[in-house]
């Protein structure tokens, strides 16, 4: 009778130890592969990379990014039509935009989970409702990603180096899992007649395939932007697909070594990936802008929301009071 029971627990073990066991290679990789790269870099050749930029490029740059942000804090309104708050779209849209940015800057546990959970809870939502949606944001973040992927790894749309060419067989039979996996997930959503999964004890209910097309679109469009960002601050001679693919790359190497922003990791993989076609010194300037414009910029807009955000809670929460003592009276 325990057999089952002990066999799902060996295999959670041997799950837990793998992740583990991945996450401390690629902190050991990434780092030697970093420095191996760099190492003979010239930084003057990097500083006159970034004194290049023309005021319009960096302007650009920053609307931009600034869409995409408002862009991913658009899945907190479709999170909205999928559970059904009552909460005003005004409201969750600057929500949505704080929480972004802390996540990528700050960790996933930060700003995806901790923040959303303090701010929602302040306008109302029960914990399981917030849980939820979640939930659903990481569905439409990564079927986003997963579509994307899958369309330049079966295409073959990725310019890799000489050496790496044996490894785009490899990629397009990713690709082609993953368009598989997005293609199950929208099915699902179009005809499956059971509506709610159980995944870890978080219960998921199948959006309808209008909601599950545009979470695919949304978040397709996100992460089109975030490379977009990248390769308007690369020299003329870069391919977009190109570029969009190793910044796909770069994300799941980020979110398996859970280094905040990426450090370290984004850098070491570009300059491998793109080096045969661009020098060093622009990728590192490129890449220093892109963290610049992507993630500082943000970062500090958000951090005065989250300020106006938490005085308007304290104010709501002070007129209640004085509310309830004048009723009670």
């Amino acid at each position: 009778m325990n057999k089952p029971k002990e066999s799902t627990e060996k295999k959670s073990t041997w799950l837990t130890w793998g992740k583990r066991l991945l996450t401390l290679a690629f902190f050991i990789v990434v780092p030697a592969l970093l420095f191996m790269l760099i190492k003979n870099l010239e930084w003057q050749e990097v500083k006159e990379a970034l004194l290049a930029y023309k005021p319009t490029t960096l302007i650009m740059g920053a609307a931009i990014a600034l869409t995409s942000y408002c862009v991913f804090a658009s899945y907190e309104v479709l999170g909205k039509k999928y559970i059904g708050h009552d909460i005003p779209v005004a409201r969750i849209m600057p929500l949505g935009f704080v929480c972004y940015a802390f996540n990528l800057n700050l960790s996933a546990l930060v700003g995806g989970i901790a923040v959303r959970y303090r701010l929602y809870t302040r306008q109302g939502l029960s914990v399981a409702t917030i849980t939820q949606l979640i939930s659903f944001n990481m569905i439409t973040n990564w079927l986003g990603y997963i579509i994307l992927a899958g369309i330049i790894f079966t295409l073959r749309l990725l310019n890799l180096p000489e050496s790496w060419k044996i490894g785009a067989a490899g990629l397009q039979v990713i690709g082609i899992i993953l368009l598989l996996v997005a293609s199950a997930y929208l099915l699902a959503c179009a005809f499956s007649k059971r509506r709610t999964w159980k995944i870890r004890e978080h219960e998921i209910t199948l959006p309808s395939f209008k909601m599950a097309l545009t979470q695919a679109c949304v978040a397709a469009l996100n992460w089109s932007l975030m490379g977009l960002l990248v390769f308007i601050l690369l020299p003329d001679n870069a391919f977009y697909p190109t570029v969009l693919g190793i910044l796909l790359i770069s994300g799941i190497a980020g979110v398996i070594t859970h280094i905040p922003a990426g450090l370290g990791v984004l850098e070491a993989i570009f300059i491998a990936m793109l080096q045969h076609e661009i020098p060093q010194g622009s990728i590192v300037a490129a890449l220093l802008g892109y963290r610049a414009l992507y993630f500082l910029l943000p970062l500090s807009i958000a951090c005065i929301i989250y300020l106006v955000l938490e005085k308007k809670a304290k104010v709501a929460k002070h007129e209640n009071k004085t509310d309830e003592h004048l009723s009670a009276q």
